[in-house]
């Protein structure tokens, strides 16, 4: 559609108008000069250059080029379609622990820890809009469920299609973090997506959100060390403690999650300059994904633009155009 980038320049319009109304016949105060030219302008003949055809046609198109003048200087433009714009939000991985513990149902009522964590993780991620979000499954070793995508909806749907063992009934923390470092580096290379440091690093956008509810007893890599790594790198390491909290029985049993190593999630968090959480039920998981949206929040929904193609070159083209004859018109008169 047509839109005036400047329309408050339309108020210039009248302002010829304005100075002819407030200017006065200038009156001969003490003597006057004969000039013999003067019959010649003021003769009704046209080939002498009198006020017939030649002055109206000529203040009219002075008219016209003014009128051109302030419609150029009002910037017309024609405005399409509204288009998306890239946003450069944060580049966060989640990796999920899918060990056999993850089928302990001790977070809800008929629900296993991994069935709690697909919900709100899921949620998690619907929120995340400009960012591009990646999905790590671990248990015995790491696999890359979803690479970094801005595609939230199928990032969703492959957490959803995670199975309770599926890579393995152990747990390899360190082993995830690896994998979450190779797929970063390799998204920092050059010719990679934007988002990347210029050293390689990811810098402070770049996070990972490490889910799990035992101790790393499998993999090669230990965890700590991932940790060192990770802080070369820059990558933030957000570490997350799942399952119910230790309870003594009366009987002298131990109820809840007992495997849990906190002092290693709570080093990884530290060392990577994030924070360690521990959620023991649904809510608490909530408030915990709650927390990382507010430390590290989401870019924002996508933002849109119109773009605008500009008209003003034509008007200030046929101004051009028309004040040639009548520039020439006028030098003729003087000579």
């Amino acid at each position: 559609m047509i839109h005036f980038a400047w329309p408050w320049m339309a108020l210039l319009l009248p302002l010829p108008w304005v100075r002819y109304l407030r200017s006065s016949a200038a009156q001969p105060r003490a003597a006057a000069v004969f000039v013999p030219m003067a019959a010649a302008f003021m003769s009704e003949d046209p080939a002498v250059g009198g006020q017939s055809a030649g002055p109206d046609w000529r203040r009219w198109a002075l008219i016209g080029v003014w009128v051109l003048l302030v419609a150029a200087s009002t910037r017309p433009q024609w405005l399409g379609d509204p288009q998306p714009v890239p946003t450069s939000g944060r580049r966060m991985m989640l990796a999920i622990d899918v060990s056999g513990s993850m089928a302990t149902q001790d977070m809800a009522d008929d629900a296993s820890r991994l069935k709690v964590v697909q919900v709100v993780a899921g949620q998690f991620i619907d929120g995340r809009q400009g960012d591009r979000v990646g999905l790590i499954l671990f248990g015995t070793r790491p696999y890359l469920q979803a690479p970094l995508t801005a595609d939230l909806a199928t990032v969703h749907r492959f957490l959803n299609e995670a199975v309770i063992g599926v890579a393995g009934t152990e747990t390899a923390i360190g082993d995830a973090i690896g994998l979450a470092l190779k797929r970063l580096q390799a998204e920092a290379a050059p010719g990679a997506a934007a988002g990347a440091a210029p050293n390689g690093k990811a810098g402070a956008r770049t996070v990972l959100v490490l889910l799990t509810d035992g101790e790393n007893d499998a993999g090669a890599m230990p965890p700590l060390e991932a940790a060192r790594l990770a802080k070369q790198f820059g990558l933030r390491i957000y570490t997350i403690g799942v399952g119910a909290a230790p309870d003594q029985s009366p009987f002298g049993f131990d109820t809840g999650n007992n495997d849990l190593d906190e002092d290693t999630l709570r080093a990884i968090a530290k060392e990577t300059g994030g924070r360690y959480f521990r959620a023991t039920d649904a809510n608490a998981l909530r408030q915990v994904y709650r927390e990382v949206d507010r430390l590290e929040p989401a870019a924002g929904h996508d933002q849109w633009i119109r773009p605008a193609e500009e008209y003003f070159a034509w008007p200030l083209a046929a101004a051009l155009l028309l004040s040639i004859p009548t520039a020439w018109a006028g030098a003729r008169a003087w000579t």
